[in-house]
Formats: C-alpha cells, structure tokens, sequence
C-alpha cells in the first residue's frame, strides 16, 4: 500500500515515515502543497498536514477532492471541532489531532482503506508468525510455547510482534518507543528494559530475545 504524507517538518515527517515503512507501508513525503497535488497520482492514501508553507491543507484537501476519489486523512495540530467539521464535510476520511502514536495512525489508515474498499494491509501479513515451539497469532493477540498459553500484557504483545517481524535485526531503544508506545515518547527508557524483561520471563527461553549492547534489542529464534 502507497501513502503519501504530506508534511513539511522533517523532524515529524521523517520519524513519522520511518514508522510507517517499519509497519510495512510504502511512503513518500511531499514538503509543500503543491508538491502533495503532483505526487497524489497513484498514491493509495494521503495523509494531509494542514499547516503548508504553500498553501493551507484545507485548500490542498479540497483540490484532492476535486479531482480524485483517493481517501484523504488529516493529521494537525489544530483540535478545534470546526476544523475537523470542515475538513470532513469537505470530503477527508479521518482526522487525527497530533501528537499521536504510528499504532494509532496505522489503525486508521486501515479502517480508512477497508472502509474504500481495500484491505488496508500493507502487505500479505500472515496470521500467525512461527518459530519452532514459539507461535505468536497476530489477528488473535495470542502467544503460545510448545502449545501453552503466554499471558501477555497489551504491551508485551505488541513488543513480540514488534521484534519478531524482523527475526536477527538489532531494533533501536528509540524505534521500539516510538512503535510501541508513542512517536512522542517523552517518559522514561527504563520502561522499556522493564517490559522486556518481564517478556523474556514469561517466554522462558532467554535466548529468544538479546540485548544489542548501545543499541537496543534482537529476536532470535533458538536454532
């Protein structure tokens, strides 16, 4: 699935998109107004900044809109009911008020796809990840070992699912933050140590997950 965002601060645009591709999304980033009209050709779904240094992205929603079916979400500062009112009278699918977590983000853009009748995957995700005597169910939020259940927290799923997507790949401190708990995590790192160990614990396997030394964390499968 193509999306492009259309944002002209890299310090959002950049993490925002690096979290986008991690999810598995094919991302392109317009800076201007102008820039997001000439590159909306093709594009599955935009994601629309509404503070352009070219032009408003109310006017950039309603030119969208003028000449393409290509669903439209919003993500801004301004909060304001009359905003959101006027963008989505005006033909935006979903509008999303910064700051915002990429899980968030992710949920929308697929409810947004499904609802214009696509399947809002980024790619032919399996149902279940497999390895050996771990098998983690993506669509059932459920982790067994050697066919007994894992009791999970929400976040110590989403931290499984996060690592063994990319099994062998070390996964930055930060990345994990960003994708697992917010793109605007201020709060304390140590969570994060915390979480995975209570993971590692009830996984029973240490060798499942590693600790990268000044980097963050690798899942690996035992051999």
């Amino acid at each position: 699935m193509r999306l492009l965002l259309i944002e002209d601060d890299p310090s959002i645009a950049r993490p925002l998109a690096d979290g986008l591709a991690r999810a598995g999304f094919s991302i392109d980033v317009a800076g201007t107004g102008a820039d997001g009209l000439r590159e909306a050709d093709g594009a599955d779904l935009v994601l629309l900044d509404l503070g352009l240094p070219d032009m408003d992205g109310v006017e950039v929603c309603r030119r969208l809109r003028a000449s393409s079916e290509v669903p439209v979400i919003v993500i801004s500062a301004r909060g304001e009911e009359v905003d959101r009112v006027v963008l989505l009278e005006m033909g935006a699918d979903d509008y999303l008020v910064k700051p915002f977590g990429v899980r968030e983000l992710v949920a929308r853009i697929r409810a947004v796809a499904r609802r214009s009748g696509g399947s809002g995957d980024s790619a032919a995700e399996p149902a279940t990840r497999s390895f050996g005597q771990l098998v983690i169910d993506i669509a059932g939020h459920r982790v067994t070992v050697d066919g007994v259940d894992v009791e999970l927290t929400p976040k110590e799923f989403a931290l499984i699912e996060h690592l063994s997507a990319a099994p062998g790949a070390a996964h930055r401190r930060r990345d994990i933050l960003e994708s697992v708990w917010d793109a605007h995590w201020y709060g304390p790192t140590k969570t994060l140590d915390v979480h995975m160990a209570a993971l590692r614990r009830k996984l029973g396997h240490g060798e499942w997950i590693e600790t990268v030394r000044g980097v963050g964390y690798r899942f690996v499968p035992p051999a």
